[in-house]
This record gives structure tokens, C-alpha cells and sequence, in this order.
């Protein structure tokens, strides 16, 4: 494997950093402190062609491989959790679903207005009664002639009051289970759909979050994305792509922490020389970086392998799982590193504190993601469907 990045993967991420930089950091304390989603700084996002990074040039993105997409995703994250989140969910969630599994109609319609920031799009899977458990949607779909009419409610949908576009899953044969899901692209604007913002929340607090209404909304046949029952298939790829930009945006967060200590212990002194001296604060500094380099790699495997197109459940669990734990835990670091001033918002690391707990919570949680891992290693279950089992492909690989 070559550990080098290429020219074009580095231009991103320098370009993505000195936006961020530029354009975010100045106002993401203050956006967080108001909770206020800042839609001038989702503009300047969309002009700049962000949004479209993987999708493919001929449908309106950047057609940029997966490894410079973790790279800016991490970058994204570095500074502000909030506006990684609007990132994500519009590419990861939204426009590579609608990439995998929409028609050739879908995919031209809806792709280029997402790359612009014409579309916004939102991810409407969880609902009160299905959060871990995603098959079991509540959420009705009625065929109704040429059209299927949607009654149910989601839940902590990230930009779901901003939306013009939604994703939703609903079961159209309850006794089906997983397999009676499918998933429909919804225009906001038809009646029957509402949002309203879901406010007071620990982090992520200049971001859109809201729980949608469906009152017997009506939806074309040709909304549905993939076949009829493909929901559950639909949503679990969509996962994958999700908890990988959740992972890159961990490392993000880690090397946030990273920054701010570093920059902080050579300035505050105590006993006479800065803390940054003191063992103590070396050890808590040393593991911050000795984790973001590992949670860096993890999160590359899996890119690597959806440049090849190879399925990665397995991988991308293992990236998401070590990636939210290693956050909290460089939050947790760093604000034991400013002390005092940690507990305040005149620091940015109050806020990576808070921010970095949802990292373990959402696109599934922690514990999912063990379950996924320990059960391919048991053999119960193959996290990427192959017929062999993990040691068998770790054994070939080794080869």
C-alpha cells in the first residue's frame, strides 16, 4: 500500500483547510453559542463545489477518489463539527445513495442541484420506535395507484427543516419485516410534510436538526429509490458511507484537540515554565496524537477499498468505532489540558467536548458497531457479506 498522498489529495485538503480556516472558524463559537445554523456559510460551501467532491463529473461533483474526501471531511471537522455535518449528510448520505441506487433519470435530476447547493437534502430513517433497530419502521407507505401515500414521523434528522429533498424509509407490508422497506424521495414542499427544529442539544448546536411530520403525503412511483423492498438494503449503503465521514471527521476533531493543546501548553506557564514541560500533560498529548494517526489509517483503509469498490462494513465499523472513541477521548484530554478556561466556551475544546459525544450515538451507535465487529469474528455473522470468514481473508491478505 502506498502511504503517499498524491498531488491532487493534498491540493484539496489545503484548499478545504484554508477555507475553513478563512470562512468557519471565525464564527463557529459564536454560531454554536447562538445556536444558529449559519446559512451564509453554507452558501459560501456550496459555491465552492464542496458538496459534490465523490460524485462523479458528469453528474455535477468533483469526481475526487474516497481518500481526498476523508482528507477535506477531517479538515471540515477539524474546525467545526456542525458545518462537517451539513458536509456529510448532503454527500455521504444523500447524493452517493442517490448515486448507488437511483435511476438514470434520479441520478441526473437530482445530483447536479445537489453538488450546487440548489438541493439540500436529508436522511429520514430514524424514527422514535427505530433508532439501532432500523427495520422496524413505522412509518406506512400506502400504494395508491400510480402513486404511494406516506403517514409516520422521523426523528433527529440532521437538516431536515433546511431540506428540500428527503429520504425517507417506510415499510409498505409491516409482516415483511427489513424486507417490506423502501425508500422514497420526498419533495418537502408537498403537503402533508412538515419539520420542526429540535432544539436544546448538548452538541452540534449550529447545526439543523429536526423531527419531520408525514401526514398521507403523496409520492410518484418514480420517487422510489432502487425497488420496491430495497429500503433496508438502500439504507445499510448509505450507513457505510455515512460512519465513514463520521470516522475521517473524528480524526478531525482528535487533530482539532491536538492544535489547540499543543498551541495552549507552550503558552500557559506554571511552576515557572510552560505546562507543555510537565510529563503529565506530554502523556495526555502524546496518546491525543498516537490516536489520531491510527484512527487516520483505519479511516484510509476503508477508503481504499471504496476506490475499489469493494464492500467495507467491516472496515468502516472498525474506523467508526475507534475514531468516536479516540475523540472523546482527545476532548476529554484537552479540556483537562486548559483547566479552567476548558470549562468555558472562550475555548474552542468546550465545544469539541460536547460535540464529540454524539460521534458514539449517531449513523450507529458504538455499541452496533461492536456487535458488527465481534460477530464477524465469531463467525455468527460476515460484516461484508463475502462466504469466507475474516481470519480466511486476513490470512490471503497477508499472503
Amino acid at each position: 500500500m502506498d502511504f503517499d498522498f498524491t498531488p491532487e489529495q493534498i491540493a484539496y485538503r489545503k484548499h478545504m483547510r484554508d477555507f475553513m480556516e478563512r470562512e468557519v472558524a471565525p464564527v463557529a463559537q459564536m454560531n454554536d453559542r447562538e445556536c444558529k445554523f449559519d446559512m451564509e456559510v453554507a452558501k459560501k460551501i456550496f459555491k465552492e463545489g464542496f458538496l459534490g467532491c465523490p460524485v462523479p463529473e458528469k453528474y455535477g461533483g468533483l469526481g475526487m477518489d474516497y481518500i481526498a474526501y476523508g482528507l477535506m471531511t477531517e479538515e471540515v471537522n477539524r474546525v467545526c463539527s456542525s458545518t462537517r455535518t451539513l458536509f456529510s449528510v448532503q454527500t455521504s448520505l444523500v447524493a452517493l445513495t442517490i448515486l448507488k441506487w437511483g435511476n438514470e433519470e434520479q441520478k441526473k435530476e437530482l445530483l447536479p442541484k445537489l453538488c450546487n447547493g440548489e438541493y439540500i437534502g436529508c436522511y429520514g430513517l430514524t424514527e422514535p420506535e427505530a433508532g439501532s433497530d432500523a427495520g422496524n419502521q413505522q412509518t406506512r407507505a400506502v400504494k395508491d395507484g400510480n402513486d404511494y401515500i406516506l403517514t409516520g414521523q422521523k426523528v433527529w434528522i440532521s437538516c431536515g427543516t433546511i431540506a428540500s429533498h428527503a429520504l425517507i424509509f417506510a415499510t409498505v407490508d409491516p409482516k415483511l419485516g427489513h424486507k417490506g422497506i423502501s425508500c422514497f424521495i420526498v419533495d418537502t414542499k408537498s403537503k402533508g410534510f412538515s419539520a420542526a427544529a429540535i432544539k436544546g442539544k448538548l452538541g452540534l448546536r449550529s447545526s439543523d436538526t429536526a423531527t419531520l411530520y408525514l401526514d398521507q403525503v403523496r409520492v410518484p412511483k418514480e420517487n422510489m429509490l432502487g425497488a420496491e423492498g430495497d429500503g433496508f438494503k438502500v439504507a445499510m449503503s448509505a450507513l457505510d458511507n455515512g460512519r465513514f465521514s463520521v470516522a475521517a471527521g473524528a480524526v478531525g476533531l482528535v487533530q482539532g484537540c491536538i492544535d489547540e493543546s499543543t498551541k495552549y501548553a507552550m503558552q500557559r506557564k506554571t511552576f515557572g515554565k510552560p505546562i507543555g514541560e510537565h510529563q503529565q500533560v506530554q502523556a495526555m498529548i502524546a496518546d491525543m496524537v498516537a490516536d489520531c494517526e491510527a484512527g487516520r489509517l483505519l479511516y484510509l483503509r476503508a477508503a481504499h477499498l471504496k476506490n475499489k469498490n469493494v464492500r467495507n462494513t467491516l472496515e468502516t465499523s472498525l474506523a467508526k468505532l475507534f475514531c468516536g472513541e479516540a475523540a472523546n477521548k482527545a476532548a476529554h484530554n484537552a479540556v483537562q489540558i486548559f483547566g479552567g478556561y476548558g470549562f468555558s466556551d472562550e475555548y474552542p475544546v468546550e465545544r469539541f467536548f460536547r460535540d464529540a459525544k454524539v460521534l458514539n450515538i449517531y449513523e450507529g451507535t458504538r455499541e452496533i458497531q461492536r456487535l458488527i465487529i465481534a460477530q464477524d469474528a465469531l463467525g455468527i455473522r460476515n460484516a461484508n457479506g463475502a462466504p469466507t470468514g475474516r481470519m480466511t481473508e486476513l490470512a490471503g491478505a497477508s499472503a
